[in-house]
Protein backbone atom coordinates (compact mmCIF):
# COMPACT_ATOMS: atom_id res chain seq x y z
CA UNK A 1 0.00 0.00 0.00
CA UNK A 2 1.18 3.64 -0.37
CA UNK A 3 2.08 4.98 2.94
CA UNK A 4 0.62 8.64 4.26
CA UNK A 5 0.52 10.20 7.40
CA UNK A 6 -3.52 8.63 7.72
CA UNK A 7 -2.41 5.21 7.47
CA UNK A 8 0.72 4.78 9.66
CA UNK A 9 -0.72 3.29 11.99
CA UNK A 10 -1.71 0.50 10.07
CA UNK A 11 1.58 -0.35 9.87
CA UNK A 12 2.72 -3.80 11.53
CA UNK A 13 4.96 -1.85 14.03
CA UNK A 14 4.43 -4.15 17.51
CA UNK A 15 5.49 -7.43 15.00
CA UNK A 16 8.77 -6.00 14.24
CA UNK A 17 9.55 -3.71 17.70
CA UNK A 18 8.88 -0.52 16.53
CA UNK A 19 11.15 -0.35 13.51
CA UNK A 20 10.43 -1.30 10.53
CA UNK A 21 13.29 -2.11 7.36
CA UNK A 22 13.32 0.21 4.46
CA UNK A 23 14.72 -0.22 1.52
CA UNK A 24 15.35 3.17 -0.48
CA UNK A 25 15.56 3.08 -4.44
CA UNK A 26 16.76 5.63 -6.78
CA UNK A 27 12.95 6.69 -8.52
CA UNK A 28 14.52 7.43 -12.13
CA UNK A 29 17.07 4.68 -12.57
CA UNK A 30 15.58 2.06 -10.07
CA UNK A 31 18.68 0.96 -8.50
CA UNK A 32 18.64 0.07 -5.11
CA UNK A 33 20.69 3.05 -2.62
CA UNK A 34 20.49 1.69 0.83
CA UNK A 35 18.81 0.01 3.70
CA UNK A 36 18.04 2.00 6.89
CA UNK A 37 15.35 1.35 9.62
CA UNK A 38 12.41 3.69 10.63
CA UNK A 39 10.24 4.05 13.34
CA UNK A 40 6.74 5.77 13.30
CA UNK A 41 8.46 9.40 14.20
CA UNK A 42 11.03 9.01 11.50
CA UNK A 43 8.47 8.19 8.96
CA UNK A 44 6.01 10.74 10.17
CA UNK A 45 9.11 13.21 9.66
CA UNK A 46 10.23 11.98 6.33
CA UNK A 47 6.35 12.02 4.64
CA UNK A 48 6.14 15.88 6.26
CA UNK A 49 9.63 17.31 5.53
CA UNK A 50 9.91 15.16 1.96
CA UNK A 51 13.23 14.42 2.95
CA UNK A 52 14.05 10.58 3.95
CA UNK A 53 14.99 10.25 7.71
CA UNK A 54 15.85 6.65 9.77
CA UNK A 55 15.89 5.94 13.30
CA UNK A 56 19.82 5.45 13.64
CA UNK A 57 19.98 2.24 15.99
CA UNK A 58 23.87 2.99 16.82
CA UNK A 59 23.48 6.69 18.02
CA UNK A 60 19.72 5.86 18.92
CA UNK A 61 18.17 9.07 17.31
CA UNK A 62 16.39 10.39 14.07
CA UNK A 63 18.46 10.84 11.57
CA UNK A 64 18.02 12.29 8.88
CA UNK A 65 20.50 10.77 5.55
CA UNK A 66 22.38 13.85 4.32
CA UNK A 67 22.23 15.94 7.96
CA UNK A 68 25.60 16.24 7.69
CA UNK A 69 27.09 15.16 4.18
CA UNK A 70 24.56 17.12 2.22
CA UNK A 71 24.08 14.36 0.16
CA UNK A 72 20.32 14.19 1.09
CA UNK A 73 17.15 11.87 -0.37
CA UNK A 74 14.45 13.66 -1.62
CA UNK A 75 11.17 11.88 -1.27
CA UNK A 76 9.07 10.48 -4.27
CA UNK A 77 6.94 8.20 -2.31
CA UNK A 78 7.02 5.20 0.39
CA UNK A 79 5.23 1.99 0.03
CA UNK A 80 4.82 -1.15 2.48
CA UNK A 81 4.89 -5.00 1.58
CA UNK A 82 1.84 -7.33 1.52
CA UNK A 83 2.62 -7.56 5.27
CA UNK A 84 2.59 -4.14 5.94
CA UNK A 85 6.27 -5.23 8.08
CA UNK A 86 8.87 -3.52 5.38
CA UNK A 87 8.80 -0.09 3.65
CA UNK A 88 10.36 1.08 0.17
CA UNK A 89 10.94 4.37 -0.46
CA UNK A 90 11.47 6.13 -3.70
CA UNK A 91 13.80 8.92 -3.22
CA UNK A 92 15.76 11.62 -5.80
CA UNK A 93 19.35 11.26 -4.51
CA UNK A 94 21.34 14.58 -3.76
CA UNK A 95 24.63 12.94 -4.29
CA UNK A 96 26.32 9.67 -3.33
CA UNK A 97 24.42 7.45 -0.79
CA UNK A 98 26.99 5.97 0.63
CA UNK A 99 28.82 7.00 3.80
CA UNK A 100 32.08 5.71 1.32
CA UNK A 101 30.82 8.18 -1.46
CA UNK A 102 29.67 5.89 -3.59
CA UNK A 103 26.04 6.32 -5.48
CA UNK A 104 24.59 2.91 -3.77
CA UNK A 105 25.47 0.80 -1.01
CA UNK A 106 25.66 -2.27 -3.27
CA UNK A 107 28.57 -2.19 -5.75
CA UNK A 108 27.34 -4.58 -8.67
CA UNK A 109 29.97 -5.70 -11.44
CA UNK A 110 28.01 -3.53 -13.77
CA UNK A 111 25.11 -1.22 -13.81
CA UNK A 112 21.95 -1.93 -15.06
CA UNK A 113 21.88 -0.32 -18.90
CA UNK A 114 18.47 2.52 -17.29
CA UNK A 115 21.32 3.10 -14.41
CA UNK A 116 24.10 4.08 -17.06
CA UNK A 117 21.51 6.65 -18.97
CA UNK A 118 19.97 8.01 -16.29
CA UNK A 119 23.98 8.50 -15.11
CA UNK A 120 24.74 10.09 -18.46
CA UNK A 121 21.92 12.06 -18.72
CA UNK A 122 22.86 13.79 -15.04
CA UNK A 123 25.89 14.56 -16.07
CA UNK A 124 24.71 16.37 -19.30
CA UNK A 125 22.32 18.38 -16.70
CA UNK A 126 24.99 19.53 -14.68
CA UNK A 127 26.86 20.60 -17.57
CA UNK A 128 23.92 22.72 -18.49
CA UNK A 129 23.49 23.84 -14.93
CA UNK A 130 26.81 24.75 -15.05
CA UNK A 131 26.75 26.59 -18.38
CA UNK A 132 23.31 28.52 -17.13
CA UNK A 133 25.42 29.42 -13.84
CA UNK A 134 28.15 31.26 -16.27
CA UNK A 135 30.57 28.29 -15.90
CA UNK A 136 30.34 26.28 -19.07
CA UNK A 137 34.10 24.75 -19.09
CA UNK A 138 35.36 23.22 -21.85
CA UNK A 139 33.04 20.39 -22.29
CA UNK A 140 31.84 19.00 -25.45
CA UNK A 141 28.34 18.84 -23.93
CA UNK A 142 28.69 22.37 -22.63
CA UNK A 143 29.66 23.59 -26.32
CA UNK A 144 26.77 21.99 -27.58
CA UNK A 145 24.19 23.20 -25.71
CA UNK A 146 25.78 26.62 -25.72
CA UNK A 147 25.41 26.27 -29.37
CA UNK A 148 21.33 26.40 -29.04
CA UNK A 149 18.63 23.72 -29.92
CA UNK A 150 19.21 24.17 -33.63
CA UNK A 151 22.71 22.71 -33.85
CA UNK A 152 21.50 20.13 -31.04
CA UNK A 153 18.79 19.09 -33.18
CA UNK A 154 21.51 18.46 -36.43
CA UNK A 155 23.68 16.75 -34.56
CA UNK A 156 20.45 14.03 -33.79
CA UNK A 157 19.68 13.90 -37.58
CA UNK A 158 23.47 13.71 -38.47
CA UNK A 159 24.28 11.08 -35.85
CA UNK A 160 21.01 8.89 -36.75
CA UNK A 161 22.21 8.82 -40.40
CA UNK A 162 24.99 7.26 -39.07
CA UNK A 163 23.61 4.78 -37.09
CA UNK A 164 21.39 3.92 -40.43
CA UNK A 165 24.48 3.51 -42.33
CA UNK A 166 26.45 1.52 -39.91
CA UNK A 167 23.38 -0.65 -39.74
CA UNK A 168 23.68 -1.92 -43.46
CA UNK A 169 27.07 -1.52 -44.28
CA UNK A 170 29.52 -1.60 -41.53
CA UNK A 171 30.32 -4.33 -38.69
CA UNK A 172 29.05 -4.56 -35.10
CA UNK A 173 31.16 -2.43 -33.22
CA UNK A 174 30.82 0.73 -35.65
CA UNK A 175 27.06 -0.13 -35.15
CA UNK A 176 27.21 0.38 -31.55
CA UNK A 177 29.59 3.44 -31.59
CA UNK A 178 27.27 5.17 -33.95
CA UNK A 179 24.35 4.08 -31.64
CA UNK A 180 25.91 5.23 -28.61
CA UNK A 181 26.90 8.41 -30.63
CA UNK A 182 22.94 8.61 -31.14
CA UNK A 183 21.77 8.21 -27.34
CA UNK A 184 24.04 10.49 -26.12
CA UNK A 185 23.00 13.39 -28.36
CA UNK A 186 19.17 12.33 -28.11
CA UNK A 187 19.50 13.25 -24.48
CA UNK A 188 21.75 16.46 -25.18
CA UNK A 189 18.55 17.71 -27.13
CA UNK A 190 15.97 16.80 -24.91
CA UNK A 191 18.10 18.60 -21.81
CA UNK A 192 18.23 21.58 -24.24
CA UNK A 193 14.29 21.77 -24.67
CA UNK A 194 14.41 21.01 -20.86
CA UNK A 195 12.75 17.48 -21.19
CA UNK A 196 14.15 14.40 -19.59
CA UNK A 197 14.19 10.44 -20.56
CA UNK A 198 11.80 9.88 -17.62
CA UNK A 199 9.10 12.01 -20.32
CA UNK A 200 10.22 9.66 -22.93
CA UNK A 201 9.43 6.98 -21.06
CA UNK A 202 6.21 8.42 -19.92
CA UNK A 203 5.22 8.51 -23.38
CA UNK A 204 5.97 4.80 -23.78
CA UNK A 205 3.83 3.98 -20.69
CA UNK A 206 1.43 5.92 -21.94
CA UNK A 207 1.54 3.62 -25.11
CA UNK A 208 1.39 0.52 -23.49
CA UNK A 209 -2.35 1.25 -22.37
CA UNK A 210 -3.61 1.16 -25.82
Amino acid sequence: MIVTSDNIVDLAWEKMQGLLPCMVQDSTSGRLLMQGYMNAEALEQTLASGKVTFFSRSKQRLWMKGESSGNELLLESVTADCDSDALLVQARPQGPTCHLGTETCWLPPQQPVASELVELERTIAARKADLAAGNPGKSYTAKLLNDGIRRCAQKVGEEGVEVALAAVAQNDEALLNESADLLYHLLVVLQARDLSLEDVVNVLRERRKH
